[in-house]
């Protein structure tokens, strides 16, 4: 694992990245860094953590919205039809979707530290 230190909202975070995922991390935490500064210069919101939870929503709802739009855009057809009197499965992305905001809430916990957590 390497060790990249980075600048989000004028506060310098230690993260840690798996070998060759350098260029990814650093377009997250641009991607951060901009959303969070966008809700501190609106003004309305002071603290770092509120900040960081908005922004953390606003990001996990426009990956929600993008995924969305382009299952939207994928005809399904099924494989399998159900028997008459059982349920339809439930949509598998659904426990994807909450995995992805638990482990973006944990990144945001990790990158806070001593800043204290969110949830």
């Amino acid at each position: 694992m390497k060790q990249i230190e980075v600048q989000i909202l004028q506060q310098s975070y230690l993260l840690s990245c798996p070998e060759g995922h350098e260029s990814r991390l650093l377009e997250a935490v641009e991607r951060v860094d901009t959303a969070m500064t966008r809700i501190r210069d609106a003004g309305k919101v002071r603290a770092r953590e509120r900040i960081a939870v908005l922004a953390a929503l606003n990001l996990a709802f426009d990956i929600a919205d993008r995924e969305a739009s382009d299952l939207a855009a994928v005809p399904t057809h099924p494989t399998t039809v159900p028997h008459p009197g059982e349920p339809a499965s439930p949509p598998v992305n659904a426990s994807a979707d909450a995995l992805r905001l638990q482990t973006l809430v944990q990144r945001l916990d990790d990158a806070l530290g001593e800043d204290g957590r969110l949830l």
